[in-house]
């Protein structure tokens, strides 16, 4: 599924997703990343909501967002608890859907000028069609 264009200032904006891969403006990432309006974190370790870890949430916290979105694969699975805890100790909202989803959601946030960043994981890939 393709977007259409916006007018907005961020640098990065999601263009396309499809199983297995996200087009962020002309390239095409098919291992899990972070994006947020200025910076892509490309090698983001976990490929599977199973191997998600404190140390990988905290890496995204340093980007300081206000929001984070946090796609889980071709489905939507909560995290354990205790790795969304410190996000809402330190006031970061953290918002849970499948991959998918959370693409669509990055481009609304991104088009209101929100500081959003999408952990998005994609190594299970991503179920929607084009």
């Amino acid at each position: 599924m393709r977007f259409a264009e916006d007018k907005t200032a961020a640098r990065y904006r999601i263009r396309a997703y499809a199983p297995g891969r996200v087009t962020i403006n002309e390239d095409v990432f098919t291992q899990s990343l972070v994006v947020t309006p200025g910076r892509i974190l490309a090698d983001w370790a976990p490929q599977s909501i199973d191997e998600l870890r404190a140390e990988h949430l905290a890496m995204v916290t340093e980007l300081e967002p206000e929001i984070i979105l946090l796609g889980t694969g071709a489905t939507l699975r909560f995290p354990r608890p205790e790795l969304a805890a410190p996000l809402l100790d330190g006031g970061i909202g953290l918002e849970v859907m499948d991959t998918a989803a959370a693409c669509r959601t990055y481009n609304v946030l991104v088009s209101e000028d929100r500081h959003v960043a999408a952990a998005l994981i994609i190594g299970s890939g991503v179920r929607c069609e084009e």
